[in-house]
């Protein structure tokens, strides 16, 4: 392996092992919102390998319309919590560090999986996003979803936030060494920094800047919830679920706009999602969305997209099956040395192949990627 991703990196009291971190990816494999060992299982055999950092899935906040479909684990009741703990021990004993990602899905919630529970998604303006996006879902769950809503209430966005609170609280209580929260893809908070679906004209719309409040204010309450020892990192992406085009930003100042109170607000390390790696951001420069953020706001940086995977030539699609397995890894390792980010998040390679970074640093031949193996997901 490449001596660039070998260092560990502090975040606060958390040290991850070396530059690479499991990507969180969703599961719903939880009965009932519970981890069980089955869960547990999973996460260690990837802490084992040697992967300096475990993120989990996405886990559903204390929030009645958060997550969608029964099978989303939750961090809130006592059960899912023990499990929690079950999980938490069993990665530590591996010897690795592991947080949750807190979820909200937003404007997303009952439109992949329409599974008939009560309520209303939340939506800052009641707009859901465009009707000629380029997407991965059913044509018809789009044209349901199109179909205009109520805009969030300032209660709506309170219980929202608080919500992100009291589960950020019971991450700590169960152990966990840090926070990830979504806000990406089109979920919530990434709803409220899109100008798209973000049409409000309150103190939580308007420019860049302010489009950022919601995020900010979340960070902001998920701070206060755990303490000072605790790495907090934002996901972050210019694509959403209700199209792959879209953008947050068209220009560097733009982008920083938005950035700056994200990360005065307590961010320690932006996780910025993209299709692949190695796309430039803005035009003139070589720069990924993960450059961009650290070179804006001094903060560390994670990129995502594409790792040990080659370029798809299907149409967009969370999982696609004309990609296949590739080492990346110099290229990779180019743009590390140059400090465009500090660590790199790898989602379906590990997926498909838990011992995935054992084979990357043993220079060992990757396993074919297979999307068919994720529905296992062991």
């Amino acid at each position: 392996m490449h001596v660039s991703f070998l260092p560990p990196l502090r975040l606060r009291d958390t040290v991850v092992a070396n530059r690479f971190v499991m990507s969180p990816m969703s599961r719903y494999r939880a009965e009932q919102g519970v981890p069980g060992p089955d869960v547990a299982e999973y996460y260690e055999r990837r802490a084992r390998s040697g992967i300096g950092l475990i993120i989990t899935e996405g886990v559903s906040i204390a929030h009645p319309v958060a997550t969608d479909r029964p099978g989303i684990p939750h961090l809130h009741g006592d059960r899912a919590l023990a499990g929690w703990r079950a999980v938490v021990d069993a990665v530590h004993a591996a010897g690795r560090p592991i947080w949750p990602q807190l979820w909200h899905q937003g404007p997303m919630w009952n439109v992949e999986y329409a599974g008939g529970r009560m309520g209303s998604a939340l939506r800052p303006s009641g707009i859901w996003g465009p009707d000629d996006g380029v997407i991965s879902l059913r044509p018809d769950a789009r044209a349901a979803a199109l179909r205009p809503s109520g805009a969030m209430s300032e209660e709506d966005i309170a219980d929202a936030i608080s919500g992100y609170a009291v589960s950020a609280r019971n991450a700590v209580d169960a152990g966990f060494d840090g926070i990830a929260i979504h806000g990406a893809h089109g979920y919530l908070i990434d709803s409220f920094l899109w100008a798209f679906t973000n049409r409000r004209t309150d103190r939580w719309g308007g420019g860049h800047r302010e489009r950022a409040e919601f995020g900010a204010a979340v960070v902001k309450a998920v701070r206060s919830a755990i303490g000072e020892s605790r790495p907090i990192a934002l996901r972050l992406s210019q694509f959403k679920m209700q199209d792959y085009r879209a953008r947050l930003a068209e220009t560097p100042d733009e982008l920083a706009e938005l950035l700056e109170p994200l990360a005065a607000a307590g961010v320690d390390l932006f996780d910025c999602s993209q299709r692949y790696f190695d796309t430039p951001l803005f035009e003139g420069s070589e720069l990924n969305l993960a450059g961009w953020a650290k070179k804006l706001t001094g903060k560390a940086a994670m990129t995502v997209g594409g790792v040990g995977l080659g370029k798809g030539t299907g149409s967009a699609s969370h999982i696609d099956g004309s990609q296949a397995a590739v080492d990346n890894l110099t290229r990779l390792a180019e743009r590390m040395d140059r400090g465009e980010f500090d660590l790199v998040a790898v989602g379906r390679a590990v997926l498909n192949d838990p011992q995935w970074f054992a084979r990357a640093y043993n220079g060992e031949d990757f396993l074919p990627f297979v999307p068919a193996n994720l529905d296992r997901l062991t």
